[in-house]
């Protein structure tokens, strides 16, 4: 779908809530009383609203299994809320340079890290909720270091599941500046040879809106596991993923 448009910019837009019909082109699992479209007054702009069950209701793109995305830019940002004492879901269908497509499963059911060669389950219970979030995935990192020597190539799927509100869904050259853990009052030192970007002015959030942008990758996930006494990368493990179907 974006494997010839151009992608060397600063970044690139997959989903915006505005306009007429903004989940054309993606399939969406699940009635029209547990996803819908409505404005939201705090961000001043419409948004999807996905509820109910993280295993049945989701919205997926592309629609049909034959596409394929093709979007090569390393961070995925999704810019959403969650609610409190909800689950959120969402999975990325990854392609290396082998042309091997796996799969990263990003969930709150999650507890710990675990991988299967094709396959990995990555908890998010450190995401920020009840505040909106530039939730900002580095997928070069997970690839390479949850499937040892793979390279990312092309994200080529993505399904995002209940229970959460989506403004848009877009990708970046540049890693963001990390604001989540200011707010626990612990600046975290950035390595001096990978520079930060700000969003790009027409992805942004209204500076009024209470926000934080929140960088996911092995290091993070690391240094949270720690703080929660959670367990490190376990054995590989057969375990299930929603399909692209």
């Amino acid at each position: 779908m974006f494997k010839n448009e151009y992608q060397g910019g600063a970044f690139v837009e997959i989903f915006s809530a505005q306009g007429k019909n903004p989940g054309a082109k993606w399939k969406i699992v699940g009635s029209p009383s547990v996803i819908w479209k409505e404005f939201d007054k705090e961000v001043k702009s419409f948004v999807f609203v996905l509820e109910g069950s993280s295993q049945t209701n989701k919205i997926q793109l592309p629609r049909e299994n034959k596409q394929i995305l093709g979007l090569i830019q390393r961070f995925l940002v999704l810019q959403i809320y969650i609610p409190l004492g909800q689950d959120f879901s969402t999975e990325l269908l990854i392609t290396d340079l082998g042309n091997i497509k796996r799969r990263l499963y990003l969930s709150t059911v999650h507890k710990e890290l675990s991988s299967t060669p094709l396959h990995a389950k990555i908890p998010l219970f450190m995401i920020k909720r009840k505040i909106w979030c530039n939730l900002c995935i580095d997928l070069v990192a997970f690839t390479s270091e949850i499937f040892k020597g793979a390279v990312f190539q092309s994200l080529d799927g993505i399904i995002v599941s209940a229970n959460c509100k989506l403004r848009k869904i877009f990708t970046l050259k540049c890693k963001p500046q990390d604001t989540a853990d200011k707010d626990a009052g612990k600046a975290v030192p950035f390595p001096t040879d990978e520079p930060t970007d700000i969003i790009p002015r027409s992805c942004q959030l209204t500076t009024d809106v209470p926000q934080v942008t929140q960088l996911l990758n092995m290091t993070k996930l690391r240094q949270t596991e720690i703080k929660f006494g959670g367990h490190p990368l376990s054995s590989a493990e057969s375990e299930t993923s929603l399909n692209f179907s």
